[in-house]
């Protein structure tokens, strides 16, 4: 299991953010050209690398040319036309869902300062295409790494006063001080800048928070620096890929949140299990039963870990029909499991091996998105993608 640890000492904005996940391996390339085909050349991203203080690491830096500005923020203005914008585009689904859910945080907490329903505020302060470009680029690269959830330090948010369009108002802005009462920790700061934007606050809320156990390796380090220089500290953004090994024989707590549902249709509650999912659950199922008077029904299962509860029974309750969710605590026990990479003729292929307690690999499950990638790609049958990964992570039982 991945996540990412994020340690600021100077500032959190998007860009510092972004910069850091492509620091820490998110490829580039694959960021732009997805966010291309959202804001086709209305963007730029640089990535360069600079140091500070003495501390080397990398600046990104977003910009849209000056001539489309005026006309784009016209264009997805209102938060109800971004959400439309990054639904309907071919972004990794669970990306989809990320996306919309910080712009939907910022929209919420900009709505409750000005008074008006979340639907109708518009990104003017944030800048339409730069806050697109880092809450989506972020929350892709935090996709492309596989990353399941991240860690926070306290941030510095520094102090006095910030010039907006609403006049002067105190450090931290008004978004990102409603922001920071959705379990964001503060460290005090004598820096007179605004360090923590919005966008920055919005995605650290906004993403799935994982305490991260004994035991758990840094894989790898990157720094991210702000565009401006502050006086006593580095603008540094420290980002940390950790991962930890499911060791084989350790037994985890879980619990089993179900349901009993006979007035739900079928693509509800499908629509369910994938947010469900998406939001952390390690499996969502469902069985047929039969309900008083013998009316068909539905038991919706959910299996999560305790630090999620609350998060599933916010969606059990909001998106289905049902009164209740009984809760059971469970234990299991998981196979050691780790990804590698493995190089077959059509091109490099991730497989997921599951090892035993004597290190022996009991299972090997290529990545079904890279087959399937591949198998378009070549023009070859999906199976033969599946069976040329499997002979190179040593079993061929396909």
């Amino acid at each position: 299991m991945k996540f990412i640890r994020f340690d600021s000492i100077g500032g959190a904005s998007g860009d510092m953010i972004l910069g850091a996940l492509i620091g820490l391996g998110a490829d580039r390339e694959t960021v732009v050209r997805e966010l291309d085909s959202l804001l086709p050349g209305h963007f730029t991203l640089d990535v360069a690398e600079c140091s500070s203080h003495g501390i080397a690491g990398i600046r990104a830096t977003v910009s849209a040319p000056e001539a489309d500005h005026h006309h784009h923020h016209h264009d997805h203005h209102a938060f109800r036309e971004i959400r439309a914008l990054i639904e309907s585009s071919a972004l990794p689904e669970a990306v989809k869902t990320s996306s919309v859910a910080v712009f939907s945080l910022l929209a919420e907490v900009e709505g409750k300062i000005h008074g008006k329903p979340p639907e109708e505020v518009s990104f003017h302060e944030v800048g339409a295409v730069d806050s697109i470009v880092d809450i989506v680029g972020s929350c892709l690269a935090l996709h492309l790494l596989g990353a399941e959830g991240i860690s926070v330090s306290p941030l510095p948010t520094g102090c006095g006063t910030v010039r907006c369009a609403h006049g002067l108002l105190p450090v931290p802005a008004p978004a990102t001080a409603e922001l920071l009462t959705r379990g964001l920790a503060v460290a005090p700061c004598d820096e007179p800048f605004e360090l923590l934007t919005p966008t920055g606050a919005a995605l650290l809320a906004a993403w799935p928070k994982r305490e991260i156990p004994a035991g758990a390796e840094i894989r790898r380090v990157a720094n991210a620096f702000g565009r401006r220089e502050l006086l006593h500290r580095p603008n540094l953004l420290r980002a940390m890929l950790v991962e930890t090994a499911q060791t084989a024989g350790t037994e985890e707590e879980v619990e089993e949140l179900s349901c009993n549902l006979d007035d739900c249709t079928g693509e509800v509650i499908g629509y369910l299990t994938e947010r469900l999912l998406e939001a952390g659950a390690l499996d969502v199922w469902t069985e047929a039963i039969q309900m008083k008077k013998q009316r068909p029904g539905v038991k919706l299962c959910a299996l999560a870990r305790p630090a999620d509860r609350e998060a599933m029974l916010g969606l059990i309750f909001r998106e289905s029909t049902t009164l209740g969710v009984r809760i059971a605590p469970l234990r299991r026990r998981a196979l050691a499991r780790s990804e590698e990479e493995v190089t077959t003729p059509y091109g490099p292929i991730r497989v997921k091996i599951a090892r035993g307690e004597d290190g022996a690999v009991l299972s090997a499950k290529p990545e079904f998105e890279d087959c399937r990638k591949i198998a378009e790609r070549c023009g070859i049958p999906l199976k033969e993608a599946v069976r040329a990964a499997s002979v190179r992570a040593g079993r061929d039982d396909f």
